[in-house]
């Protein structure tokens, strides 16, 4: 069958755009990567994303599941071209079930507008990225994102109670349930959290939700200067019954980026703490933050705080972080890696070795209290300084017993150290599960796994598929 036999218009049911504005939307993501997308399709429910699968497979044309596109290493980048499958539309609260702590949602569903429905109901989604504002649940699934209240509650992993999911075989399947336990044998549930998007189109979100609490403050400590962030982060983990839900960190450049913005009245050269203390009542409250500081000051910090009795307000100036530096400094090598506690201040040594030697200035923050930090580097991305840069403090991390990524996932970008941290046998077992469940390799080729181009097969050819795509009914 040719693409003039097999077009996608009459495939699916859901619009086809093909106008260059379009193509042209979809063709980044927050990172500095950029594709040559065919078509965008919105597709209208799930038997058409399953149809627009089945013609995927017929035609060999990949598919790229988008939803708010700020994903930081290429997970939403079409980058060996194909259809991009946009999910923004999906953005409908289905169901909140206060009584079993659950809701019920839509991919394309904006993590803070999931909070914000939530709120009436005294409930809250914990996950909260630094993007909580525009990115979306899919998303937030497909690369396991996290955020401040990880140190708490955990990254979107633990939320998620089940998913509906249109494999590449263009079957619908729906893994997990509805319970707050289960044994049922390995869980195929979380074969998808994480995936990218390589296994699965997800329609559909069941996420566990939690009791918002009575009383939350943000605080803002100054870090005096050659403090150990690992004694900081350590007293701060195993301090019991302190309310903490986060424990973020700031550098000196960060904070003073983001001063010169005008975004944020801070203290002039300082690198700081930025914690959510949770409680029950004021009183309660007081005495952990009053237990907090005693566990600061046992370690060298001494320094007022500034607080924020709505927290969220913190976290919305957190996240200003990112955005301040891509206006000041533009695209760059922004990456997120953790090692355990104890090794936080040796990795910091490598880090800020490694920008020194390569001549790149060093912007540092990220979720000091899970040893997960996120160095940015000022210097070109894809440019042989930032693969460099990349391979080096990936490495460093590795031999400090920790992780490539922490929280971002690995995209196209970070695709050839996954190996380094699994190993091959893992890597071996990775591709079994892509290929039983995406034969074709269809679904976001280029991402996540090894050397996939050699186990995929051939796609059409950019105009084959273009064509395929625009002939009329």
């Amino acid at each position: 069958m040719g693409a003039d036999d097999d077009p996608l218009t009459s495939a699916v049911r859901g619009r086809v755009r093909t106008d260059p504005a379009e193509l042209e939307r979809c063709r980044r993501d927050a990172s500095h990567l950029a594709g040559d997308p065919t078509a965008v399709v919105a597709p209208r429910d799930t038997e058409d994303v399953a149809a627009l699968v089945r013609w995927a497979r017929r035609n060999r044309t990949p598919l790229v599941a988008r939803g708010a596109g700020t994903s930081l290493d290429g997970e939403s980048v079409p980058t060996e071209g194909g259809v991009i499958v946009d999910f923004s539309g999906w953005n409908s609260v289905l169901e909140i079930a206060p009584e079993e702590l659950s809701a019920v949602v839509g991919p394309g569903v904006v993590n803070w507008s999931l909070q914000e429905a939530l709120r009436p109901h005294g409930l809250f989604f914990p996950p909260n990225p630094g993007s909580w504002t525009t990115c979306t649940i899919g998303g937030n699934v497909g690369t396991n994102a996290s955020g401040p209240r990880s140190f708490r509650y955990g990254p979107t992993r633990v939320w998620v109670r089940s998913v509906e999911v249109v494999l590449g075989t263009g079957v619908p399947v729906r893994w997990g349930a509805r319970t707050a336990k289960r044994s049922t044998g390995p869980d195929l549930l979380q074969l998808v959290i994480g995936s990218e998007g390589t296994l699965g189109l997800v329609t559909e979100v069941t996420v566990r939700v939690a009791a918002r609490p009575a009383e939350r403050d943000g605080l803002i400590v100054p870090l005096p200067a050659g403090i150990s962030l690992g004694s900081v982060a350590s007293r701060l983990a195993r301090l019991a019954d302190s309310g903490l839900s986060a424990v973020e960190y700031l550098d000196r450049p960060s904070s003073s980026a983001l001063r010169a913005s005008g975004r944020a009245d801070l203290p002039a050269d300082e690198a700081f703490l930025l914690l959510e203390i949770e409680a029950a009542t004021r009183g309660e409250l007081a005495a952990r933050r009053a237990r907090v500081a005693a566990a600061l000051e046992a370690v060298g910090v001494s320094a007022p705080p500034i607080v924020f009795d709505d927290a969220d307000r913190l976290w919305m100036l957190r996240g200003e972080s990112g955005v301040v530096l891509d206006e000041r400094m533009g695209i760059r090598v922004r990456e997120d890696v953790a090692v355990p506690l104890p090794r936080i201040d040796a990795l910091v040594r490598r880090l800020e070795a490694i920008g020194r030697d390569a001549g790149a200035p060093l912007f540092l923050f990220g979720h000091l209290g899970e040893g997960s930090l996120h160095p940015n580097y000022v210097v070109e991305p894809g440019s042989p300084a930032a693969e460099r840069i990349r391979a080096e403090l990936l490495d460093a991390a590795l031999a400090l017993g920790g992780t490539v990524s922490s929280e971002h996932g690995i995209g196209h970008v970070k695709r050839p150290f996954l190996a380094r941290e699994l190993g091959p046998a893992a890597i071996a077992l990775l591709r079994a599960v892509k290929r039983q469940c995406d034969p074709d390799g269809i679904l976001n080729p280029g991402k996540l796994y090894p050397d996939a181009r050699a186990a995929r097969a051939p796609s059409r050819s950019p105009s084959a598929a273009r064509d395929a795509a625009v002939r009329p009914r």
